[in-house]
């Protein structure tokens, strides 16, 4: 009975800010989303085989079952949702998620909608709880942005930003690049190989969420690249001085400035953070973590955890690029965030 009160507090806040309910399929193409969204959700899903020997999959995920929806059935482009997503954890036996949740499809105005969806769930989450509210914040663009700006082989950035939601992966590039340890020639001539075969496919195919033309884009770089890098141990220094980078809201603008001035960066290199620096109207505490929200791969700019107490309550960010992987023709800017209704 308390749940179902909570539940409905949230819903009711959610309407009030002007999101209109949704209700994505629970049953699933699992293929469909291997194939579009990549492999991060083959050991997570919960399957099984149809008579016609399609395999089908529970939603794993209720941001990507919403974007689906979106796709194919034109709902509404600020949508909330109430239900459950069912996935392996690798923490114990519960594999089903009750959330409840906002997203902006379309997201036409990117620091008044990432604001929206925070300030929308900072509110719900303080009509429910009375501890202490906490805002944890990231933004992945910002780390692009830096790769971008560094002086490397482009193959280098191309690895480093498509591999940056992999920690423990991404710890292991930034060793060989520090050493200038490069993939072998065999590897190399396997690339150069492949993309002379995939030039000849149909260009438009996908293939993990890329089609065979942005593969082969991906694919030119890398060949073209020199392959000798000798300053690698320094571009390692700056990346992981930028990781590093821990502090209040308040503090923000100021590190970054300063952190540029350190490493001979230019000042506007991190000029698209708007969206976090808007964050302060929330008059909320706030703290900024360079190393955070990259266990999603899907995000692609502001990510954020509130917690309550010790307790995460809710997460999200955003993902322009999720609906695209799904079969848009094009990137739709889109922001959302979920409430784990476990954890309240």
């Amino acid at each position: 009975m308390k749940s179902k009160k909570l539940s409905e507090t949230i819903i009711k806040n959610f309407k009030n800010n002007g999101f209109v309910l949704s209700e994505p399929d629970v049953l699933l193409d699992s293929d469909y989303i291997i194939e579009r969204s990549g492999e991060k959700f083959r050991n997570s899903m919960l399957t099984f085989d149809r008579e016609d020997g399609k395999t089908m999959c529970l939603r794993p995920d209720l941001t990507v079952a919403s974007c689906i929806s979106f796709l194919q059935k034109k709902t509404s482009s600020k949508i909330y949702y109430s239900g459950q997503a069912y996935r392996r954890s690798g923490k114990g036996t519960n594999f089903i998620n009750d959330q409840l949740g906002i997203e902006i499809l379309g997201s036409k105005n990117q620091i008044h909608d990432d604001f929206k969806i925070i300030s929308t769930i900072l509110s719900s989450a303080k009509k429910i709880k009375r501890k202490k509210i906490l805002i944890k914040v990231g933004d992945i663009s910002l780390f692009k942005s830096l790769i971008n700006a560094l002086d490397m082989p482009e193959r280098w950035k191309l690895r480093l930003i498509r591999h940056f939601w992999r920690p423990s992966y991404f710890e292991e590039l930034l060793k060989r690049l520090e050493k200038n340890t490069d993939i072998d020639a065999v590897t190399f001539d396997t690339d150069k190989k492949r993309f002379y075969e995939m030039k000849k496919e149909d260009q438009d195919k996908v293939v993990a969420g890329r089609s065979i033309s942005e593969i082969l884009k991906r694919f030119d770089k890398k060949i073209k690249d020199p392959r000798s890098f000798v300053d690698g141990k320094k571009i390692v220094k700056i990346i992981k001085s930028f990781l590093k980078i821990n502090c209040k809201l308040s503090e923000l603008d100021e590190r970054l400035l300063d952190f540029a001035k350190k490493n001979n960066l230019k000042k506007n290199i991190f000029k698209d953070f708007k969206s976090i620096l808007n964050l302060k109207k929330l008059k909320q505490d706030i703290n900024f973590i360079a190393n955070f929200g990259r266990d999603v791969e899907y995000y692609t700019g502001i990510v954020f955890e509130v917690f309550s107490g010790k307790k995460e309550i809710a997460r999200g960010g955003r993902y322009d690029d999720l609906l695209k992987s799904l079969g848009a023709k094009k990137n739709i800017p889109a922001v959302g965030a979920a409430i784990n209704l476990k954890n309240i």
